[in-house]
């Protein structure tokens, strides 16, 4: 339930309160919150800062305020919060999840992919192999070309929730470039990778995918052992 606040931003640890009630299951998806003045006697704030709590809860899309209504649970998730929780979690954790997408991502453009794929795909890698000795213009065709890929898997669904991801997706792939202790993916890898996609070899295109990831989470899970 919610808490009184005690300390700190108001407006702030408002949302926080309110964020939490929800995800805690207090208000389930389509229920209707309290009317404004009992959300402020239960906070013990005024109503200012509870009504400018709602409108930030309705920017990142938890809450809904319909007109003349009331205010309802929209999600019981802030998206913005979840993609700091992902940033905060452990590398191997995040290659795992980014092994899952990719590979079905490339078994579905094996599939699907059209000239016009095929030719985004093609001229990303291309600038990948000419940016060799710039780090950063090289990790970020490397982004590139993987999102070409997902996006060659024609599968909406897939695309937004590899777009939900793709700022720890980029961190995966700048920290696998930068780390020396972890194996580099090659341009000849990704070539191949590509390869496989234009010809269609859908069950080829998924491993490649995987393979050029697993030796980095290979590295992660073995340290982690030997801690």
């Amino acid at each position: 339930m919610l808490e009184k606040i005690r300390k700190g931003s108001l407006v702030e640890t408002a949302i926080q309160s309110l964020r939490q009630a929800i995800e805690g299951g207090d208000w389930r998806v389509g229920d209707k919150l309290p009317v404004e003045s009992d959300l402020s006697d239960s906070l013990g704030v005024g109503r200012n800062t509870v009504r400018e709590a709602v409108r930030v809860l309705v920017h990142v899309g938890m809450l809904e305020t319909r007109q003349g209504d009331g205010t309802y649970v929209r999600a019981t998730r802030d998206a913005g919060e979840t993609l700091r929780r992902i940033a905060r979690t452990q590398l191997a954790d995040q290659l795992e999840v980014r092994i899952m997408l990719e590979s079905e991502a490339a078994k579905l453009a094996a599939d699907r992919r059209t000239e016009a794929d095929l030719k985004l795909m093609s001229d990303a890698l291309d600038a990948r192999a000419r940016s060799a000795d710039q780090l950063e213009e090289r990790i970020l065709h490397d982004q590139r070309f993987h999102h070409a890929v997902v996006k060659a898997s024609h599968n909406p669904a897939l695309v937004e929730l590899y777009d939900y991801f793709s700022h720890g997706i980029g961190e995966t792939i700048e920290r696998t470039e930068k780390d020396a202790d972890l194996p580099e993916p090659s341009q000849e890898e990704h070539e191949l990778l590509l390869a496989a996609i234009r010809r269609g070899d859908a069950a080829r295109a998924a491993s490649l995918a995987r393979a050029l990831l697993d030796p980095s989470l290979s590295v992660l899970k073995s340290g982690a052992r030997s801690r």
